[in-house]
């Protein structure tokens, strides 16, 4: 089977499912595992986040969706020459990767992923391995990923949960959605704004201090530590701000998203993972 993935966390999926031999093509924003990175990109954004500050970031996809432009390029030439048998992608958010419909008379089939819970993403998990032909291997990653939530949700039990705000974008702010306040609440915390299971949603400063988080959380979507921590340079609250590397654990709907709780439980409470 040759597999083309435009989405990360799918990318991530199918090397754990021990596939990388199959993938044929990527996103440019398949990074990871560090093996993808020979592997021919298919698809770029249109939008030079390197170039550009959260803000400017958030201003150029604003008008590039207020014009109907698409966000992302695929090279069609190309991915008509990889001849993928299935195109991974994502109808969950216009603005993260190609989507679904932005592919038509590829010549492949094209699965969507589309996530918006933990219990979804552990699904999502499962469903890639039954299509891709590892449904075994599908089940087993599904079960690690859910048993090492439970593991940390345990270990945190009867601790006080402190009030955070996790902002996955950071200028304008966002109140974070999907899976996100679900590792906050399995890493023994209360998200202030966080809605589980919904997109993520517009706010402003002042209501994240009316909120009166005690920590903030800067996750600002698609950024590394080290990028997350210059965007939360400019957050003053009056409260402590921790960057993490939200790319890699928190905003990709696969199983990387249990190191982020264990990440999130080290932070709150001191607690690492639980071995077992």
């Amino acid at each position: 089977m040759r597999i083309v993935s435009l989405l990360p966390s799918a990318t991530e999926i199918v090397a754990d499912l021990g596939l990388l031999g199959s993938l044929v093509g990527r996103s440019h924003e398949c990074e990871w595992p560090e093996e993808v990175r020979g592997v021919p990109v298919v698809s770029a954004s249109r939008i030079d986040s390197a170039a550009l500050d959260g803000r400017q970031i958030d201003q150029a996809v604003r008008d590039a969706l207020a014009k109907g432009e698409a966000l992302y390029a695929v090279d069609g030439a190309l991915l008509a020459a990889l001849r993928p048998d299935v195109i991974l992608t994502q109808d969950l958010c216009r603005v993260c990767a190609v989507s679904g419909s932005d592919l038509s008379n590829v010549g492949a089939r094209v699965i969507s992923l589309g996530p918006r819970t933990l219990a979804e993403v552990a699904e999502s998990v499962r469903y890639l391995g039954k299509e891709l032909g590892e449904p075994d291997r599908g089940d087993v990653l599904a079960a690690e990923v859910l048993q090492r939530i439970a593991r940390i949700r345990q270990a945190v039990a009867g601790k006080e949960r402190p009030r955070v705000f996790v902002a996955e974008w950071i200028d304008p702010p966002f109140a974070c959605g999907h899976w996100i306040p679900e590792m906050v609440e399995a890493a023994g915390g209360y998200e202030v704004l966080g809605r589980a299971g919904e997109r993520s949603v517009l706010t402003t400063w002042d209501a994240v201090r009316a909120a009166e988080p005690q920590l903030i959380i800067a996750a600002p979507c698609g950024f590394n530590e080290e990028r997350s921590a210059r965007e939360a340079a400019s957050i003053g609250i009056g409260c402590p701000v921790i960057a993490v590397d939200a790319d890699r654990y928190f905003v990709r709907p696969a199983p990387s998203l249990a190191r982020g709780v264990e990440i999130l439980a080290r932070i709150f409470h001191g607690v690492d993972a639980v071995a077992g």
